[in-house]
């Protein structure tokens, strides 16, 4: 295999200016996500609304509105189109996979962080494309099947045991990138003004720890329904949120959640504005 040739397809497909605008519309997409799924969590801590406080919710709200089915197409053009923009970044690590050493390790590093990418936007976008089409459903009921099918495996509890701690662990990791301010890799501040970098800063430092905390509470209800062997305990983000509100002074932590998860979306639009491949 050429890997130098292929490092080179994936640097001209990542330079794409197409590309790179579609990727840019993707992260506004992102950003818009996260922040709808802020506004029912807020709703939901408030008592404002029923709608599912993940993904689905957010897309099934837009999917009401006025030209929402229309948008949703953009967004989910947008977020294939980020998918590939990380996909491009995969292919730039092949040559790193076959060396040796730090190298090597940084390359494995940065493949698992683009596959994992991929996955997300494109997870997003095929949502996206069925609250389009007027076929979309909750994402909680979904995973609660599917969390089902896969007990029905050889291994699958074990299966979905480590699936929730993947899930909690990425939800460390965030929390970890946010304190440490190591988001910043992923954006390119030196074209920011010194104001707007300190608002890129404070709303990572905000947004991912928000954001980290989410990813584990859906770890820790996932490897819940492992422990006691019943799907219906895998609630999804959803589900996280509610567990959230129940907990004692849940609706302030919900609310700082809410609030922190809206950060993480002005975040994107940063990174829509100054992007820079992580």
């Amino acid at each position: 295999m050429n890997t130098s040739g292929t490092a080179s397809a994936a640097g001209r497909a990542g330079n794409s200016d197409v590309l790179e605008n579609l990727a840019r519309v993707g992260l506004i997409a992102y950003g818009v996500v996260h922040l709808l799924v802020a506004w029912l969590a807020l709703q939901l801590a408030w008592g404002g609304g029923g709608g599912s406080a993940d993904p689905s919710g957010a897309m099934a709200t837009l999917a009401a509105k006025p030209f929402g089915k229309p948008l949703l197409w953009v967004l989910a053009i947008g977020l294939l189109a980020l998918a590939l923009w990380q996909l491009a970044e995969l292919l730039r690590q092949v040559p790193g996979l076959r060396s040796s050493g730090k190298t090597k390790k940084k390359a494995i590093t940065g493949a698992a962080k683009s596959v994992s990418k991929t996955v997300v936007y494109v997870a997003l976008a095929i949502t996206a494309i069925r609250f389009a089409s007027g076929g979309g459903q909750s994402s909680s009921g979904q995973q609660q099947q599917t969390v089902a099918g896969v007990f029905g495996w050889p291994a699958g509890r074990f299966l979905v045991g480590v699936a929730a701690l993947v899930l909690i662990g990425v939800g460390v990791y965030h929390v970890r990138k946010g304190i440490t301010k190591h988001f910043l890799k992923e954006i390119d501040t030196a074209r920011a003004s010194a104001g707007q970098q300190r608002v890129i800063e404070r709303v990572g430092q905000v947004g991912y720890p928000a954001k980290g905390v989410a990813l584990a509470l859906v770890g820790g209800l996932l490897g819940w329904a492992a422990i006691t062997f019943d799907p219906a305990k895998a609630g999804g983000l959803d589900g996280a949120m509610r567990t959230l509100l129940d907990a004692p002074f849940g609706k302030l932590l919900l609310t700082l959640v809410a609030l922190g998860i809206a950060a993480f979306g002005v975040f994107a639009f940063f990174r829509a504005r100054f992007p820079e491949r992580t």
